[in-house]
């Protein structure tokens, strides 16, 4: 069997995020030769949480799987979309009760693919969490019977934490993709039992920006701490994220890192 070739987009920051993955994301299947794309959708209505309309556009345009974090729940009528919508990812450390599914296997080409969607502890003290390295190992242990391909997306708050969680897995799943920051990071790598990681994938959307959001609001909040709501912006956009090659066993033979501007007549 082939290597499998799976594209991992950058946190999708507001309109410019969706713009860029409209835009992009058909030629850059094509040359990497991608046959499975995850992307982290927790910005992509409004820079805060996914509404259910862009869910399923992002869905259509070619993402199979759309992973998330804490702020999964932000649009209301995504509380009762995701219970019906397998591709969507809510955290898996998240109550049980919870509506939607932590992890789902998908299938490619005869194979199965895996992806689970955890929450870092650290920083996030309005949502109740289970250790993700208490749940991870029976998790992972019940999915590895059924697949070698396995890929988290880690949202979380510390490098610290997220590095944790890299020699704790390696060499048990394919890859451990570090999500939340917004900020692409330059350490990816693949670990010396297989496992592929990066400490953040970034953001896809505007880059002349706070973490895609518009600065002099951002500015304006820290200065006098009155509350302003936030709002996305236009300015720099381009598409980051990373591409994993998969051999047949499940492990990572190689990760890029990708930081791709947008340049209209080139790639739109």
């Amino acid at each position: 069997m082939s290597d499998i070739n799976v594209l991992f987009i950058g946190e999708i920051v507001g309109k410019a995020g969706v713009f860029c993955v409209k835009n992009m994301l058909p030629d850059l299947k094509k040359e990497y030769g991608v046959n499975f794309v995850i992307a982290n959708g927790e910005g992509a209505t409004g820079g805060f949480g996914l509404g259910k309309n862009h869910s399923v556009y992002l869905h259509k345009l070619g993402i199979d799987v759309i992973t998330s974090g804490e702020r999964i729940y932000y649009k209301k009528d995504m509380v009762s979309h995701i219970k019906k919508s397998p591709y969507i990812l809510r955290p898996v450390n998240y109550p049980r009760e919870d509506p939607g599914y932590g992890w789902k296997i998908y299938e490619y080409d005869k194979r199965k693919i895996a992806v689970i969607n955890v929450l870092g502890v650290s920083g996030f003290k309005r949502v109740h969490l289970e250790n993700p390295m208490l749940i991870l190992p029976d998790l992972i242990d019940h999915i590895s019977k059924q697949t070698n391909y396995i890929i988290i997306d880690f949202h979380a708050a510390t490098t610290a934490e997220k590095s944790t969680l890299f020699y704790f897995l390696d060499g048990k799943v394919s890859a451990v993709i570090g999500t939340h920051t917004r900020a692409l990071t330059a350490d990816e790598r693949v670990m010396s039992g297989g496992t592929a990681v990066i400490t953040d994938a970034g953001r896809t959307g505007s880059m002349n920006s706070v973490g895609g959001l518009d600065s002099e609001i951002e500015i304006r909040k820290l200065m006098t701490q009155v509350h302003e709501y936030s709002k996305d912006t236009w300015g720099d956009i381009e598409l980051q994220g990373v591409v994993l090659k998969l051999n047949e066993q499940g492990r990572a033979s190689a990760i890029t890192r990708l930081r791709i501007p947008y340049r209209e007549g080139k790639n739109g």
